[in-house]
């Protein structure tokens, strides 16, 4: 499979059905989040600490481009906390905040990645502001 779009959205999907054995298929073994160096044990240790938080918490690509090595999307997530989630304590509501993510691929694997979600969103929505 050789179109990163369609292997990013297997990724996804791999995200959103917890295969977590299966995410060394879509990520390199070292790599960069946002500028920090770590392994894909620790990437895998990130999502899976923000699905344990949220379990509802579901992969869905709202924007979507892709060019020979690098993938920009933006996620847009529905979800309600039931533990600490992005530093913020649950309140039993249902959230919906985007995520504008950026990857690069090498060898049709994720070596870089860069985040940025609107925690002020969800920080509004779970103290009723929103």
């Amino acid at each position: 499979m050789s179109d990163l779009a369609a292997i990013y959205r297997e990724y996804l999907r791999c995200l959103n059905e917890r295969r977590w054995s299966d995410l060394g298929d879509f990520v390199a073994n070292h790599l960069s989040y946002n500028r920090n160096r770590m392994t894909l044990a620790d990437y895998r240790a990130l999502l899976e600490a923000d699905t344990t938080a949220t379990p509802d918490l579901q992969f869905r690509p709202d924007l979507l481009l892709a060019d020979a090595d690098s993938v920009a999307c933006r996620l847009w997530f529905e979800c309600t906390p039931r533990y600490r989630f992005l530093g913020i304590e649950p309140t039993g509501v249902q959230v919906r905040f985007a995520e504008h993510v950026f990857y690069r691929f090498r060898e049709q694997r994720i070596v870089e990645v860069w985040s940025l979600i609107d925690k002020d969103a969800v920080r509004d929505q779970l103290s009723g502001g929103a």
